[in-house]
This record gives C-alpha cells, structure tokens and sequence, in this order.
C-alpha cells in the first residue's frame, strides 16, 4: 500500500504531503483548489504519460514522490532488482519529474529506471478509477475483462493454454494461406532461381577467381615486352657471351672483391666489405639464374592461352553483372539460393504438414473455446447474483444486473464469447446493457459494486477512485461511502470526492487547501481531525464552514457512518 505521497509544484499544488497508509482515505476541497492532481500524482508515479501543462506556473519541474509498503520478497521485489533498484525495510520508493519542457524522469528504489518500469509497477501495486474508467465500463471489453477477473484463476489457466494454441494455429493458418495464394508465383520463382543456379554451376567460380584472371590477363598483354626487357636484365647480371668487352654485373663484383683479398691482410677493416661484395656475388648469380629460369617458362603460345582467359573472363562478367556487381555476390547468391531452392521446392510437402496441423488446432481451440465459454458462464451467474445484492446495497434494491455470455462463431486471441453486463433499474424494466442504458449514477454505483466483488477474488493492494460518486446523492451516497469503507477492510482506498456522505465514512480525511497571495495560488493538503474535520464536511454539505446547521449535519452523518461502518 501507499504509505506517503510527495507532491511538489504539480498543477496548483506548490508542495504537499499526503499521510496515506491503510483503510480508506478521503481527499476533498473547493473546486480548483487541485483535488484531481492527487490522481496525477499518483498516476505519474504509475507510469502514465507526463504533460508539461501539469507543470505549476514558474516553476522548472513538478516532483511526485511515493513511498509503498511491499514485500521484500516476490513479483515487485524482483522487478526493482532488475532495475538496479533497492527495497530497503519493505519500503519502496517510486518517483517521478515532469519538466516544463516536457522532459521526464523516474527513479525505482533510489535508482533512475524506465518509466515503463513505473508502468510494470503500477499493474501490480494500484487499481485507478476516474470517470473516464467508468465510461470505459461501457466498452465490451472492459466488460469481458472484469469477467475474467472474477472468474479468477481456474479460467486465467484456461486462457493461457488457448491463447498459446490459439497463437499457433493462428500463424499456421497464416503460412498457409500465404503458400496457397502465392503456389504459382513461388513455382515461376523456384524455376528461375533453378535456371541461375545452374549456370553458376556450369561456370563454377571460386573465391578470388576474378582478380587471378585479371592479372594472367595483363601479363599475357604484355608478353613480348616481359620477354625482352628479362631477357636485357639477365645480360646485364650475368652475360653468355661478352660484347665490346662490355663486363656483366657478376663480374665488376668479383673484379671488385679480388683488388680488396689482395690487401686485406694489410687493413682488416677491409675483411667485412670484402664479405659483403662476396654475398653481392652470390645474390646477383642467383638473380641471373631466376632471370634465365623465368625466361625458359614464358609462354609459348601465349596468345592462345590469353584467349581462353579473356574467355573466362567474360563468363564471370555476366554472372557478376546478373547478380550483383561482385563474384563475392554470385558465390553468395549460389550458397544462399541453394537454401531458398530447397524451401521452395518443398512447398508441398509443407502445405500437407500445414494442414494437418491447421486441422488438429482449429479443434483444439474449438474445445479450449467451449471449456472458456463454460468457465466464464459459471462465473457470469456468481458475478451477476454478488453485484445484485451489492447494488441493492448501493441504494439500487429494485436493480438486477445481468452477465450475458454468448459464443460467437469466430474465436479471437480472447475466446469467442461475446460478454455484456445488462442492467434492470427497476421492475418490469427490459435489462438493457450498460453501454446504452445505464445513466452516470448509475454506471458509478455498477463500477464499484463489481469492484467491490471481485476484491474478494482478486484481491488489489490500492484503490484509487476519482469522482465515483458522480452523479450519486442522498441515501445512495451513504451507501457508497459504507461500500468503500468494506472495500477499505481488504485494500487500501483513496477517494477523491465532494461528498460529505462518501468522506465521512473516510478513516484518513485529507483536504486540498487553496491559498492565494494576490498574484498566485498555491494548494497544499491538510489533514483533517476533530472540529476541523466536521467544518469541512459542514462545508461540503452547505456550503459554509462555519454554519451550526451545517456543522450539526456534520456531526450527525459522522456518527451516522461510524456506526454503519462498524
């Protein structure tokens, strides 16, 4: 449960702290003294969607802060953990800045977090319900949802194993259509595809085939030139045959180390350049060797071989061009098109294994359907007999509420009933659904009744309720107030309420004060006791605060709600 709720410069609220804890808390006070910002606040805290507008005028940013009661342990702990967050003595904090730039930020046990993370929280922690909840009542989902929570946790179970099937039958059924429908397209495309891979097999290019043929190409170019100019570096090394008396290389070397042998021994610095002309010998005799072997190896007939490879070279070059600009793109397109042949090829043997398997989950979400339609009509009469009687404690004693559950013919993700809350007002009235037959008043009394309920079977750890006595007055505001407060003996109520008769049956009364200097007005919350409490209830039922008549039917509905609380 909320123990403390921090507000600070959201809407008209300055700063504020709200003393929350267990039972049932009412907050009231004067029109535009920020009442709602209360359920902003703590909708904020819950993940909702920030708007700057919410910032208070002047101010940077609003600051709401919450401090929860929760387990050390479970659902919640572990979700803080994964945040980085911390639950120090089963206290959580939950915060959360809004900008007046429209920035926002949250903070999950002392560590920023996603406000998804607020989000995930929320689900677990509160139960908030505005006007605009109760006119969601109206919807057929909400209706069927508030169904399955009664119904609780044998048809939760049930749900979980149809969707599953569902889910997969779904995608089968999916595939299916998408194989049948497109049989020609993907047979024209198996058969193209049989042809292109085909003619990379008939070509079989390797992996950097194209570069080798490029240089084969350039070398057998310029075969005569390679001739020649070998041919002129060999005789520059090392000569067959002397001319002009035209030394080669090898011997001005060897020419150069015999003057050095004859005066080594007199200078030894001589002995290591004598070396060194000695190993320059050898190279270049081995250089005009590898000249004389390269020369030997030169084509022959290098012509003919430079036409096989332009040859070569040109069948590439249409596989590159039809696929890709690369030969990396054609090996590519073989290996990957090989995959795609067998998948296509294969189509109808998955169609065959596709229908089978259609077939076998089509009936077995007919059967999951046809149990979830028993479980949720048990549930429908147990739900429709608890919220009649509550409702006639709601001063509604004549009103029948009842839940219609009808199979249609086509199942979804959620069954494939179609639920409707359908209510009597009175005798002899023709239940009508609550979509189009309830007035507001009503559709309150509805709401918390069903609330009221199904608490018993899935229990929430806080209610927050804004205005759920609109449109409700007299006897049967007496009565939701007495609602709330059983509602408050299993969860923890907050209320945002401007009746006396809703808030005095409230064990924690706070009220949103407006001040103003002149110039800016600025709300803060007070709570009530005593004489201060009886003024403002006084106020809420007259008008004046200070009003005897008013304060004694103040003192009277107090003690009117004491007594029918306990």
């Amino acid at each position: 449960m909320i123990e403390e709720l921090g507000i600070r410069d959201l809407g008209v609220i300055a700063e504020a702290t709200l003393p929350l804890g267990a039972g049932f808390t009412a907050v009231t006070g004067e029109t535009g003294a920020g009442k709602t910002m209360v359920v902003t606040a703590l909708g904020l805290l819950l993940g909702a969607r920030s708007d700057a507008g919410a910032v208070r005028s002047g101010a940077k940013q609003a600051w709401v802060e919450g401090r929860w009661l929760v387990a050390d342990e479970g659902p919640i702990a572990e979700r803080v953990a994964d945040t980085g967050g911390e639950i120090e003595a089963g206290e959580l904090l939950l915060g959360r800045s809004v900008s007046s730039e429209g920035r926002s930020r949250a903070v999950v046990g002392g560590r920023s977090a996603p406000v998804g993370v607020l989000a995930d929280l929320g689900d677990e922690l509160v139960v908030v319900h505005g006007q605009a909840d109760q006119q969601r009542l109206r919807s057929a989902v909400a209706q069927r949802e508030a169904l399955d929570r009664f119904a609780g946790p044998t048809l939760a179970a049930t749900l979980d194993e149809y969707r599953a099937v569902y889910e997969a039958w779904r995608a089968d059924a999916t595939e299916l259509t998408r194989l049948r429908d497109d049989h020609e397209a993907r047979a024209r495309e198996a058969e193209a595809l049989r042809a292109d891979l085909d003619a990379i097999e008939a070509a079989d290019p390797q992996p950097g085939e194209d570069v080798e043929l490029s240089e084969r190409a350039d070398r057998l170019s310029n075969l005569e030139e390679l001739r020649i100019e070998a041919a002129q570096a060999r005789a520059l090394l090392s000569a067959d045959e002397v001319v002009d008396d035209a030394p080669d290389a090898v011997t001005l070397v060897e020419a150069a180390r015999r003057h050095l042998d004859r005066v080594v021994a007199h200078d030894a610095g001589l002995a290591p350049i004598a070396e060194i002309l000695t190993n320059a010998g050898f190279l270049l005799a081995d250089a005009a060797a590898e000249l004389a072997g390269y020369l030997t190896g030169l084509d022959a007939d290098g012509a003919r071989e430079l036409e096989i490879v332009q040859e070569r070279r040109a069948l590439l070059g249409s596989l590159i061009r039809r696929h890709g600009g690369e030969l990396d793109e054609v090996l590519a397109f073989r290996r990957d098109g090989g995959l795609r042949l067998v998948e296509l090829d294969g189509d109808d043997d998955r169609i065959t294994v596709l229908e089978a398997a259609v077939d076998s989950a089509a009936a077995e979400v007919d059967r999951l359907a046809t149990r979830i339609t028993e479980q949720r009509t048990e549930a429908a009469a147990r739900l429709a007999e608890a919220v009649t009687h509550e409702l006639a404690a709601l001063a509604m004693p004549d009103a029948v509420l009842t839940v219609s559950v009808e199979p249609g013919a086509e199942p979804s993700v959620h069954g494939r009933d179609q639920v409707a809350i359908l209510l009597s007002p009175h005798p002899g009235a023709e239940p009508r659904s609550v979509s189009r037959g309830a007035s507001g008043g009503e559709l309150s009394r509805v709401m918390l009744a069903i609330e009221v309920v199904i608490a018993g079977t899935d229990p929430v750890p806080t209610f927050v309720f804004d205005e759920v006595d609109a449109g409700v007055g007299g006897a049967a505001a007496i009565e939701i107030g007495r609602r709330l407060a059983r509602l408050a003996e299993r969860s923890q109520v907050i209320v945002v309420t401007h009746l006396a008769q809703v808030a005095a049956f409230a064990s924690n009364h706070l009220s949103v004060v407006k001040g103003t200097d002149g110039a800016v007005t600025a709300s803060s919350v007070k709570q009530l006791v005593g004489a201060e409490r009886e003024a403002e209830m006084a106020r809420l039922l007259s008008g004046l605060a200070d009003s005897e008549s008013g304060l004694a039917h103040a003192r009277e509905l107090l003690e009117i709600a004491s007594e029918r609380a306990a």
